[in-house]
This record gives C-alpha cells, sequence and structure tokens, in this order.
C-alpha cells in the first residue's frame, strides 16, 4: 500500500548507494529494505515500523543491522535523499502536455520498466 514514489525513489536509493559502498551479497536484501525504509520516511504519510521490516527479511537482521546500515545509507549519499526521480517528472511532464489516461498508463509502465 505504498505510493508509487516511494518504489523509485528506493530504486534511487539503492543505485545510488551501491554506486559508491561494496556490499556483501548476504546484506543486499538489508541494503534494500533499508533503502526502502529511507523512502518511506520521505515520501510517506506513515511509515512501516522497523519490526516489520524485519518481518518481510523472514527475521535475518536484527533491529540493529536495520539502524546501522540507515546510518551508513545516509552517510554515504550525505542525506541527500531528494532527488528528482522519473515518476516526478513524468507526472509533471504529463500534466503539462494535458495528456490522455491512455498515453499516461504507457508512459507509466514504461519508467516501470526501466526500474530493472
Amino acid at each position: 500500500e505504498l505510493l508509487e514514489e516511494t518504489l523509485f525513489l528506493t530504486v534511487n536509493i539503492i543505485d545510488r548507494f551501491l554506486a559508491r559502498e561494496n556490499v556483501v551479497r548476504k546484506k543486499l536484501q538489508l541494503a534494500g529494505v533499508t533503502a526502502m525504509l529511507l523512502a518511506c520516511k520521505y515520501e510517506e504519510v506513515s511509515v512501516p515500523v522497523v519490526e516489520d521490516l524485519i518481518l518481510i527479511c523472514d527475521r535475518a537482521y536484527t533491529r540493529a543491522d536495520i539502524l546501522e546500515m540507515e546510518r551508513r545509507i545516509v552517510n554515504t549519499l550525505n542525506f541527500n535523499m531528494s532527488v528528482p526521480t522519473p515518476y516526478c517528472f513524468m507526472r509533471r511532464f504529463l500534466k503539462a502536455a494535458q495528456s490522455e489516461k491512455k498515453l499516461e498508463l504507457l508512459s507509466f509502465f514504461m519508467i516501470e520498466l526501466s526500474l530493472v
């Protein structure tokens, strides 16, 4: 039940973090879940609690692991969470273009494919 902006910001945070830091394979899920937590804190009205994220990871990590990774990501990105994402750009562009619904759906489908 998260916003689309949260998904795009999560991928952006992961991408920028992994471009600067090496993460062992066992900690990639931890980096992803923590990036989602940071994106939720930035975009969402109600943020999931850390315990929910621990359950998502099937208890592979502890609360301390997630909070430590959060500190590491934030420090690596120099607290720069406000970045333009393809979703924000596309939403503004389509509004300015006064596009049809069909074009909007196709455009959002295309940028979701670019997440991979």
